[in-house]
């Protein structure tokens, strides 16, 4: 499956760099979630950069193997606590 960048999301990007969403992306353990926001459904990754950062990925589907990234983010501490005890469980 393939990754790409909404334009005005890399240029959104603020304290989270392309690579590590890429990394939360391809990580092992990764916790996908569906969600809507603005009438747009998407899919809200939830993961840990190679450093071990708690980041949120959204993407969306674009194609039948393609998806396209559409922000990221830190983890708010309501979310970090969720996916730590998804963590545990896995």
């Amino acid at each position: 499956m393939g990754y790409d960048w909404l334009p005005e999301a890399l240029a959104a990007l603020v304290g989270v760099e392309p690579h590590e969403a890429a990394q939360v992306l391809a990580a092992r353990r990764r916790l996908p979630l569906a969600a809507v926001s603005g009438g747009v459904r998407f899919i809200a990754i939830m993961g840990r950069t190679q450093a071990g950062r708690p980041l949120v990925v959204a993407v969306r589907k674009v194609g039948e193997f393609n998806q396209q990234i559409i922000g990221a983010r830190e983890m708010t501490p309501a979310e970090l606590k969720r996916f730590e005890a998804w963590e545990v469980v896995r």
